[in-house]
């Protein structure tokens, strides 16, 4: 039988209608909603506002929006069209600065259009199609990949910790960290994942909470400030996160809040785990302190899930999205490719080898 959660497309293609269509994961889990956004400007909102979001499917949806952006050119020579190629990637590059896949995958699409230069208008347009397209199904086979990678580290009714969402939802199937919890799942390991709620945009209460109770895991929400209590009594054996970009030392960028639960790991020696694709793997970045930290609105804190605000009015707030976790805290990196450890400096290129 399927799991009603891995079958669900959180991007794909309307190419007849010119539509990308997205799940606003904004929405859940009090409603299931695909949006069809057929304008630039709305794709570029759409990962803005998180209502596309995870590392591999802002790719995804970056690499459709660049092939629409660039269907709707009436450009005749290859040249102009590549004039509206790059309005359009650069365009769609200002949304998100600290997940590496939005580059990655806008970067691929435009040395596609390089492949295919001396050829007619529609013949790139296809190539560009083809290319989004790809992109997309590789992901897919990457979160197998990583599953099946990430279980060998697992035993059967390990407790299971893990931040923000990084499943099925935000990415084409599967997702990362949650990879290895599907394919356990359906190899009857039986976890007991402990999902935190990830303040202040609760993706681990909104979402993982939501898909892993979908598909019928065992899964137990907790505030972030529980994550300690939980390792001290025993109840995690592991913990498991994505990310969003990887420096070459093997410095994480995820979440906010997932440098802290590396450190309660690294107390109570438990295993912390990074779920990463090669594609967030950014070896010209040589540490953590080089990778930009994406900074957003006060409301995410003080108003937004409240009926009111629940601060002090104009109280001054710092909201960034993501942080960094040292290098030294991380047991290993889960690609695609196999896993990495430490020194990171050595493993890391070596995955792009495999």
């Amino acid at each position: 039988m399927q799991n009603p959660v891995t079958v669900i497309q959180s991007v794909r293609l309307d190419d007849e209608n010119d539509t990308l269509v997205v799940l606003n994961q904004t929405v859940l889990p009090n409603e299931t909603n695909f949006l069809e956004l057929r304008e630039l400007e709305d794709i570029w909102d759409a990962i803005y506002q998180l209502k596309v979001r995870g590392a591999p499917a802002i790719g995804i949806a970056a690499a459709y929006g660049a092939y629409l952006g660039a269907k709707k050119s009436i450009a005749e020579t290859y040249e102009a069209l590549f004039e509206d190629f790059k309005k359009v990637k650069d365009y769609l590059a200002t949304s998100r600065p600290t997940a590496v896949n939005l580059f990655w995958a806008l970067n691929r699409m435009e040395n596609r259009f390089k492949q295919e230069a001396g050829k007619s208008v529609a013949e790139v347009k296809a190539a560009l199609k083809e290319e989004s397209e790809a992109i997309r199904a590789e992901d897919e086979k990457i979160c197998e990949a990583i599953g099946e990678h990430a279980l060998s580290l697992l035993e059967p009714g390990w407790g299971l910790l893990t931040h923000c969402n990084a499943g099925t939802i935000a990415t084409a199937k599967y997702g990362t960290a949650l990879a290895p919890i599907y394919l356990g799942q359906e190899k009857g390991y039986n976890f007991k994942v402990y999902a935190d709620e990830t303040r202040p945009l609760l993706q681990g209460a909104r979402l993982t909470a939501w898909e892993l109770q979908q598909a019928g895991v065992d899964v137990t929400l907790i505030c972030d400030n529980m994550a300690s209590i939980v390792m001290k009594e025993g109840k995690i054996q592991a913990v498991l996160v994505g990310c969003d970009r990887v420096a070459a030392n093997g410095d994480s960028a995820n979440k906010i809040g997932t440098s802290g639960v590396a450190i309660l790991a690294k107390h109570y020696n438990i295993p912390f785990y990074v779920c990463a694709p090669l594609s967030t793997i950014d070896l010209e970045c040589k540490t953590g302190d080089d990778i930009q930290i994406e900074l957003r609105p006060s409301e995410e804190i003080t108003s937004k899930w409240y009926e009111k605000p629940m601060a002090p009015e104009a109280v001054q707030t710092y909201n960034p999205a993501f942080d960094v976790t040292d290098h030294s805290l991380i047991t290993g990196i889960v690609t695609e490719n196999g896993i990495a450890y430490a020194p990171y400096t050595e493993s890391l290129p070596k995955m792009f080898k495999s």
